[in-house]
């Protein structure tokens, strides 16, 4: 049986995002539930990876050591709730440095398919803007909206997406265990 695997963007998502990004592991804030949702999947059957832009270190906000910190804060937390992450994509870039892998470019959900050789035709792809949406559908993943972070607000400006939407991560989770 092939592997089953989740993709979920991390500010917003999985964490309280902030307009002045989250720079160090103290910042890092887990959305309430988030934690539990991961750990319900992964308990399932799911590998957990997540998909993230993280500009700040592009504009020197943060070092690649602090975004690792983060990281590992963030992994440590999700174990401690008997989950796991099994990879984290990100992206370091500026903007307009016009790179492959920036959401809403697809180039992390394609590495992530040439790493695993997954069907990413099969996974969904869970995100609060409409950048993540775009990436998933642009590899063929199967999107989702959560309204923590920027979701409310994506969904205001694009009230005719074609996802299933939910209030959070755990709302979501209650959705892919369903299945």
């Amino acid at each position: 049986m092939a592997d089953k695997y989740l993709l979920l963007d991390r500010d917003g998502v999985i964490n309280h995002d902030s307009d002045a990004y989250i720079k160090s592991p103290d910042e890092w804030l887990p959305i309430q539930g988030s934690l539990e949702a991961i750990t319900r999947l992964y308990q399932a059957g799911y590998k957990i990876v997540v998909v993230t832009n993280q500009s700040g270190v592009g504009r020197k906000f943060y070092t690649e050591a602090d975004l690792t910190a983060i990281h590992t804060k963030m992994c440590q937390l999700v174990k401690a709730a008997g989950g796991e992450i099994e990879h984290i994509y990100y992206c370091p870039h500026l903007p307009d440095l016009g790179c492959h892998c920036r959401k809403p470019k697809a180039g992390m959900l394609q590495q992530f398919v040439a790493d695993t050789g997954a069907d990413i035709a099969d996974i969904y792809f869970i995100g609060d803007s409409l950048r993540d949406l775009q990436a998933g559908i642009s590899a063929g993943a199967k999107p989702i909206l959560v309204k923590t972070g920027n979701g409310v607000k994506t969904l205001s400006d694009n009230p005719d997406l074609d996802c299933p939407i939910f209030e959070n991560l755990y709302d979501a989770s209650e959705f892919i265990l369903s299945k």
